[in-house]
This record gives C-alpha cells, sequence and structure tokens, in this order.
C-alpha cells in the first residue's frame, strides 16, 4: 500500500520513522512518501520535502514565513493528488496537518492522526474538525482515552512510541564527571525565559561544596544554535553546551531541570531525577490557569504527572520558578536518596502506563487492519 506521511518536527520525524519501520514489518510492499527529515529518509521512500525547510518555533516564526508556509501547504495537496496513496498518516503539527486534514477529507482520500492534538489542553474546537475530518486517530497517552471518549471521537491506542525510541537509543557519556542537565525547551521564547534563570540556579550550586566539582550541561534545541545560548554561558566555564545528545544528556546526569514538554517525559523514561520548570508572559500565564481552572482534566502540566494522575516530580511554575527554589530543589535530588528512589519507582509506574515498549508495530498494524476493512 502507498503511505504518505506528513512530520512538522523533530519529534514527529523520530516517531514517524518508527512508525515506518513497523509498517514496513507488517506490510513489506509498503510505498512511502512524506513530508519529514532525516530519520524517516533513513527507513526508505522518497522525501519530498524536509521539515526544517519552514521549521517554525512559536508565533513569530508563523509570521515571518507566513508565504513559505503557505507555499509549503500548496505543494503538499498537490503532491497527494497526484501519488494518489491509500493514505495520508498526519504526525501531532496541528497547525498545518489539520489543513491538510480537512483538505484530504473533502477530497475523500483516507485520513489517519498518529499523535493526536493535544485539545484536551488547548483548543478543544478543534474536536468538531477532528471528528468531521479524520477516519482515525491514533492516541499515545492513556489519560486521552477518557477524554476523547466524552468528546465522541473514535481512536485507537496501543501505547507510546517514545517508549520505543528510548529503549533503542544506545547512550553514551557524554562528558567525564558529575553534572546537572538544563533542557531550556525548543523554542526562543522559552530560552530566553528558562535560561537566566537555569544559570543563576547554577551559580548557586557551583558555589556550594556539594556541587563546586559539577558541571552543567545544557540540551541544545535541534532548530536552534549556540547562537540562542552563547548570551546566557558566557563566563561560565562550569556550563557547556551540546547538541544531538539530550538522551545521552538526561540519562548520566544526576538530577535535570526540565522545561515542560516531552523532555520531560523522555526524563522519566530515562530515569533521571527532575524537576520540571514553566514560565511565560503574564497575559499567557492568566490564560493558561484560566484554562487550567475551566478544564478540570489538567491538574498538572507535565505528561508524567499528568499520566500518573499525581505528582511524582515538581512543577515550578511561573512566579514559583526562581533560582533558589530551582537550586532547593535540584539539591534535594542529588542528596535525598528516599526522595529519588520514590520519584524512581513512579517512573516505572509511568512506564507501566504507557504500554510497554512495541507501540510502533502495534500502531502500524492497527493501521493496516483498518484499510483493509474500509
Amino acid at each position: 500500500m502507498k503511505y504518505y506521511l506528513i512530520a512538522g518536527e523533530a519529534s514527529g520525524d523520530l516517531h514517524a520513522s518508527n512508525l515506518m519501520k513497523g509498517l514496513l514489518a507488517e506490510d513489506p510492499d509498503a510505498d512511502f512518501r512524506f513530508f519529514g527529515g532525516e530519520m524517516m529518509e533513513a527507513v526508505g521512500g522518497t522525501k519530498v520535502r524536509d521539515y526544517k525547510d519552514t521549521a517554525v518555533m512559536g508565533m513569530s516564526d508563523v509570521v515571518k514565513n507566513i508565504s513559505k508556509i503557505a507555499e509549503k501547504l500548496k505543494a503538499c495537496k498537490e503532491d497527494i493528488l497526484a501519488w494518489k496513496p491509500d493514505v495520508v498518516i498526519l504526525v501531532d503539527y496541528p497547525g498545518f496537518n489539520m489543513k491538510i486534514a480537512r483538505f484530504c477529507h473533502y477530497r475523500k482520500i483516507k485520513v489517519f492522526y498518529y499523535i493526536a492534538p493535544k485539545t484536551w489542553a488547548s483548543r478543544e474546537s478543534r474536536n468538531r474538525k477532528l471528528k468531521a475530518w479524520v477516519d482515525r486517530m491514533f492516541i499515545v497517552f492513556p489519560f486521552e482515552k477518557e477524554y476523547f471518549d466524552q468528546a465522541g471521537i473514535p481512536y485507537i491506542y496501543e501505547g507510546n512510541p517514545l517508549v520505543d525510541a528510548i529503549d533503542s537509543a544506545v547512550l553514551t557519556r557524554p562528558e567525564e564527571g558529575r553534572y546537572i542537565a538544563i533542557l531550556a525547551g525548543s523554542r526562543k521564547g522559552e530560552i530566553s525565559r528558562t535560561m537566566p534563570v537555569a544559570m543563576k540556579m547554577a551559580d548557586i550550586l557551583h558555589a556550594t561544596p556539594e556541587f563546586a566539582g559539577h558541571k552543567f550541561l545544557v540540551g541544545g534545541a535541534p532548530a536552534r544554535t549556540m547562537e540562542d545560548y552563547e548570551p546566557y554561558i558566557e563566563g561560565r566555564d562550569y556550563v557547556k553546551v551540546l547538541f544531538g545528545r539530550t538522551y545521552d544528556i538526561l540519562s548520566f546526569a544526576d538530577a535535570a531541570l526540565v522545561n515542560s514538554g516531552t523532555a520531560s517525559l523522555e526524563a522519566a523514561l530515562l530515569g533521571t531525577p527532575q524537576v520540571v520548570c514553566w514560565s511565560t508572559s503574564f497575559v499567557t500565564a492568566f490564560l493558561a490557569n484560566y484554562v487550567v481552572n475551566v478544564m478540570d482534566h489538567i491538574k498538572f502540566i507535565s505528561l508524567g504527572n499528568l499520566i500518573l494522575g499525581r505528582l511524582s516530580f515538581r512543577e515550578l511554575i511561573q512566579y514559583d520558578f526562581t533560582p533558589e527554589e530551582s537550586a532547593r530543589e535540584i539539591t534535594r535530588l542529588v542528596t535525598d536518596l528516599p526522595y529519588r528512589e520514590r520519584m524512581k519507582a513512579d517512573y516505572a509506574e509511568i512506564r507501566e502506563l504507557l504500554g510497554g515498549s512495541g507501540a510502533s508495530r502495534k500502531v502500524a498494524a492497527a493501521m493496516i487492519s483498518e484499510l483493509k476493512n474500509r
């Protein structure tokens, strides 16, 4: 069968590539055409365009690249029509992929959505469109089941592909000696808000006897460059930025300060004691607080805590995210052994709730079954 996949970010490239491997295992004659990245390209098929060509990391980037995005959307639609796939598989990336879903629906092209838009967190209005335009959703978090049941949107849940990605990673120590990991997010705005606090935290810890010999390793985001980090690390020889080593950095760290997002769940699956941070503008924080109050199914901002349904690791949100509080929590994560062990026990439960390994192939098999039974 012919599978057309669309991924628009590094995480989508990763999960789509694993899904492609699963599809090949279940359908050796699978033919792929895709918008994606190097990992998808390594599996095989035809890459139409690299996601990095129009990678956007926030509203300002969207505005600056609006003409490029429009051209990409037009090219994608034309290519789908010309190739006539058996199914179009949308991987996350809702700003772009929801438009493709609508386009395909009205042209009677089958649409699967893998890693569904997080409408449980924001933009619930998309549920109506998902129900109308998508033939089948494939969700990746156990707490989404009840939510989409209530929304009346059919789905299939076969676990989370991040487990496969973690389990298949070949890990090597990125730095000799002990260190603290810092993951400041992927967007420029996240970096500009997280790095100043994280660096002051590093200064506080570095000045103490317990951490004087530690280094602080910052995981550089895939779409960013050293220019995004240099203003913050200047003059700090105990801070180092590494790109393309996120799993390595997390895996061997004594503890991690992680900007809320996928990296937090990755830290949990790798077994790294962590504290999550999140801050934004006053207006955005006010709206986020409103959403949390209105949508009572949202108790936490971290995927790991949401999956557990309770607080496993601390979340320092907005005004609680200070250098002093971050330093106190990192110190506790490193020195309080029972605290670390309780967190790691929670991590084992998170992994179990995510369904263990093999999710990518299970999803692939479910997709093929859906196509054969159409």
